[in-house]
C-alpha cells in the first residue's frame, strides 16, 4: 500500500511538473524555430534572437536597465527590512506594534491607485524618468512582505545567540553583523528574491514612470515589441524575448533555492 501511495506521488508530482514546464518548453521551442532572417521561410536557428537583439536601441540596453533597477530595489529592500525587522524583533520602544501594523496595511493599498501620486513626488526630487527613482519605488511595494519576513526570522533566533555574543564583548551592532545575519539568512534571501522577481517582471510601475525609450526595461520594451509596427507581430523575436526575460529568474532561483532548506538556528544551542 505504501508503495502504491508513494508511486502515485510520484506520478502525479510529474504530471503537474509537465503541465507547469509546457508553456516554458514551448515558448523555448517557438523561440529557436520560425522565419529565417535571411530569406522569411521557416528554420531553426537564433535569427530570432538576432532580430531581438536589434530591437529599438537594443537588447543589451533594456536588460541593462533592467538589472540596474532591480539591483536597487534589492539592495533597498534588503538593507531597510533586515535593520528594521531586527529592531521590531529585538527592541522595544512605544507604538513598535502599532507601527508593524500600519506597515502591514499598506498591503491593503492597491499599488496602482498611488503612482500618480508617487509620479509626482519623484518629480520633486528630480528623479522622475530615473532608473534609481524606479527602483526605489518597487522598492517601497516590497517593503511590508520583506518587513514581516525578517521580523519573523529574528524572533525565530533564540534570544542566547545574541546575549552570548555581548557577552563576549560584541557591540549589538557586532552581534547583529557576525551572529544574527548568519541565522536569518534564509529570510533574507527570501526577501532579496521576492524583490527581484517583482522588481524585474514589473511592467506598470516602469510604464509610467519612464519615458525616455532608451530606459525601458525588458517588461516595456518586450510589450512595444509585441506591439507592432504597422500592424505586425515578430511572434517569434517576442518568444525570444520572453525566454531572455524568463532566463535570469530561473537562474537566480536555482542558485538560491537551497538556502530555503537549509536551517541555522536547529543546532545552534546544542553542543
Amino acid at each position: 500500500m505504501s508503495r502504491a501511495r508513494t508511486a502515485g506521488f510520484h506520478i502525479t508530482g510529474s504530471a503537474l511538473a509537465v503541465l507547469f514546464l509546457l508553456p516554458m518548453l514551448w515558448t523555448l521551442y517557438s523561440s529557436v524555430h520560425g522565419r529565417r532572417a535571411a530569406d522569411g521561410g521557416p528554420g531553426w536557428g537564433v535569427d530570432n534572437y538576432e532580430r531581438l537583439a536589434d530591437y529599438g536601441t537594443g537588447l543589451g540596453t533594456y536588460l541593462l536597465n533592467t538589472v540596474v533597477v532591480a539591483g536597487v530595489a534589492v539592495v533597498v529592500t534588503v538593507v531597510t527590512t533586515t535593520l528594521g525587522g531586527y529592531a521590531l524583533a529585538r527592541l522595544r520602544f512605544p507604538g513598535h506594534n502599532l507601527l508593524f501594523l500600519v506597515t502591514l496595511a499598506i498591503l491593503m493599498v492597491p499599488y496602482t491607485t498611488i503612482l500618480v501620486p508617487l509620479y509626482i513626488l519623484l518629480g520633486w526630487i528630480g528623479l522622475q524618468n530615473s532608473l534609481v527613482g524606479l527602483g526605489l519605488v518597487l522598492a517601497m511595494f516590497q517593503l511590508p512582505f520583506g518587513l514581516f519576513m525578517m521580523r519573523s526570522s529574528f524572533e525565530a533566533l533564540p534570544r542566547e545567540l545574541e546575549e552570548a555574543a555581548l557577552i563576549d564583548g560584541c557591540t549589538p551592532g557586532s552581534a547583529l553583523w557576525r551572529v544574527l545575519l548568519r541565522g536569518v539568512l534564509p529570510g533574507i534571501v527570501t526577501v532579496g528574491l521576492f524583490s527581484f522577481l517583482a522588481a524585474w517582471n514589473e511592467f506598470v510601475a516602469p510604464l509610467i514612470f519612464l519615458t525616455d525609450g532608451a530606459k525601458f526595461t525588458l517588461p516595456v520594451a518586450l510589450f512595444n515589441l509585441q506591439s507592432g509596427s504597422l500592424g505586425s507581430v515578430d511572434f517569434e523575436a517576442l518568444q525570444a524575448g520572453v525566454v531572455t526575460s524568463a532566463l535570469p529568474c530561473v537562474v537566480v532561483f536555482l542558485l538560491l533555492q537551497r538556502h530555503y532548506v537549509r536551517g541555522f538556528t536547529s543546532g545552534a544551542l546544542k553542543g
